[in-house]
């Protein structure tokens, strides 16, 4: 889902835990975020879920309807280990 076939990694679940975490503490549904980031409810379930891979312009739209800095959703998940990169021959 969402980017890749590689399945979840870290950064994808930590994203989409921080997601989750800002959604709740606004009193947000899934449903009402994803209205307000002009989305699918679906998405947003799988992106909480660590399953999707989301482009920046999704990633700013959830921030928007957050009402939360971009910068702040994504500080220091370069931190984090991500899918390991596939060594050529």
């Amino acid at each position: 889902m969402g980017g890749s076939d590689l399945g979840k990694s870290s950064r994808q679940r930590e994203f989409g835990d921080r997601v989750r975490d800002s959604r709740l503490n606004l009193g947000l549904s899934q449903e009402a975020l994803a209205l307000d980031a002009g989305i699918n409810r679906s998405y947003i379930a799988s992106l909480e879920a660590g399953q999707r891979n989301p482009s920046l312009e999704m990633m700013a739209r959830v921030a928007i309807a957050l009402q939360i800095d971009l910068a702040d959703l994504v500080a220091g998940l370069q931190e984090i280990d991500g899918r390991r990169r596939r060594t050529r021959r």
